[in-house]
């Protein structure tokens, strides 16, 4: 068992956590790996990383031996909506779910404590399962924002703006008042960026898309959207803007651009992947959720392949049902295999590069997150590689990605500071969250069966 000790007073350099004797896959530039490998930490960034010998050059106030286990960085979640755990397993077979069934019980049920107790849970979630970073669109991000403070993470932030009433907001302009107030309040803080989430194209107007395009360009702030996801958007579209695609029409309007990050991107063709390329908007591709909703599966190997800003995503837990990014490599490596009819597409080495630096460019925050070099934020996870199911690790890229699961992430580091040691979460207390999401399930039920729906 791995545990913490002082360094010895020898060492020449002071330095706050040394992490050492892993097998560390860095993902920068060159894919560099040191098999025996040591990553040094002072403050919140990397001051060093190399062999097993560099932990000795080093007087440290904590060394974490992690004794052969896989030291990488923290995983990029760049799409979710983090507080509908709440409402995991419902529906999950309804036909059109989103307008029918998830629509109607976030009218009924939605509030700041809902929200608060969903994020809590799916928080804990994402931290258990390797997550450091998530990119998160919802209604009462300040809500999420404090929890998102207290466990100790990083994310990004969209306060969703929307045409029709919700329970922050009466309409569009309403929605982007509530953000531009979340905007002012978070924009220094040194791990939450907030944003703008407009829900999508068509449920927006073009003066909306163009207004929150206006005012991202000026606060210097993403857009997260949902686009070019789903059938009805595609006609509501090209009904609206005759003929072209979600891509082109967002293009066409001025609100395609380096600050949009961009969740699903199923139907799009090569001149739209051409068009976002030229963007440089971010993508999120959330290959669980879209084939458990039958979507489709998003051209991601293409995109990755043509240099765009793709990185991974679980979509929220209604849809996709987990957090956990880890649980999206083995979908993402063999779904884009069999779509390909090939064998040797989309291998692990591509899978985890999308989960990190991937998910850091999607986001436009590669030059601090995403991989472990000097200079970087310290965002590191250490994965068991000691469990039955990861043994043996002849290649550490195909474990992670066809063997390994949520439940091997044993240690997570967030700007230098340990958040989870052991699986034991350090930062907040998980029994207490866990209950009072058990707690929120009768609210949820009543709500259920109020509205008359049979699906629970």
């Amino acid at each position: 068992m791995s545990g913490v000790i002082a360094t010895s007073c020898w060492a020449k350099t002071t330095a706050d956590l040394v992490v050492t004797n892993g097998y560390v896959l860095t993902m920068d530039k060159d894919k560099t790996v040191y098999p025996h490998g040591t990553v040094v930490i002072k403050g919140n960034k990397i001051i060093a990383i190399g062999d097993k010998h560099l932990a000795e050059q080093y007087q440290a106030k904590q060394v974490m031996n992690v004794e052969g286990d896989i030291i990488m960085p923290g995983l990029i979640n760049t799409h979710t909506h983090v507080s509908m755990t709440v409402f995991r397993s419902l529906a999950d077979d309804v036909p059109d779910r989103l307008h029918r069934y998830i629509f109607p019980l976030e009218a009924k049920l939605v509030s700041r404590d809902m929200v608060r107790i969903g994020a809590n849970l799916g928080n804990v979630e994402m931290v258990k399962g390797g997550v450091t970073t998530y990119a998160d669109m919802y209604y009462f991000e300040d809500e999420v924002a404090k929890t998102v403070d207290k466990i100790g993470m990083r994310a990004v932030l969209g306060e969703s703006v929307i045409k029709f009433p919700v329970a922050d907001a009466k309409n569009a302009d309403e929605g982007i008042d509530y953000a531009m107030k979340f905007i002012n309040e978070y924009r220094d803080h040194p791990r939450i960026t907030p944003a703008f989430a407009p829900h999508a194209p068509y449920t927006n107007t073009t003066e909306t898309l163009q207004k929150v395009a206006r005012l991202s360009e000026q606060e210097n702030v993403p857009v997260l959207i949902h686009l070019a996801e789903t059938v009805r958007e595609q006609q509501v579209i090209a009904k609206r803007a005759n003929g072209l695609s979600p891509v082109q029409y967002m293009q066409s309007i001025g609100a395609l651009n380096s600050h949009v990050v961009a969740a699903h991107m199923i139907s799009v063709d090569n001149k739209d992947i051409e068009t976002a390329k030229q963007a440089d908007i971010g993508i999120a591709h959330n290959m669980s959720a879209n084939i458990k909703a039958a979507k489709g599966v998003s051209p991601a190997l293409k995109m990755y392949d043509d240099g765009l800003r793709i990185g991974l995503g679980t979509d929220g837990p209604m849809s996709g049902n987990t957090l956990s990014v880890i649980d999206e490599f083995n979908q993402v490596a063999k779904v884009h295999k069999l779509v390909n009819h090939d064998r040797a597409a989309m291998p692990p080495l591509k899978v985890i590069d999308m989960a990190t630096m991937g998910g850091a460019r999607a986001l436009h925050m590669e030059d601090k997150i995403g991989s472990l070099e000097e200079g970087k934020l310290a965002d590191i996870i250490v994965v068991d590689t000691k469990a039955p199911n990861m043994v043996p690790m002849y290649n550490p890229y195909s474990a992670l990605v066809y063997s390994a699961n949520s439940a091997n992430v044993k240690d997570s580091i967030v700007g230098g500071q340990i958040i989870m040691r052991n699986r034991v979460i350090l930062t907040v207390d998980e029994d207490q969250i866990r209950q009072e999401a058990v707690d929120y399930t009768q609210v949820v039920k009543d709500a259920v069966i109020q509205s008359g729906e049979k699906v629970l």
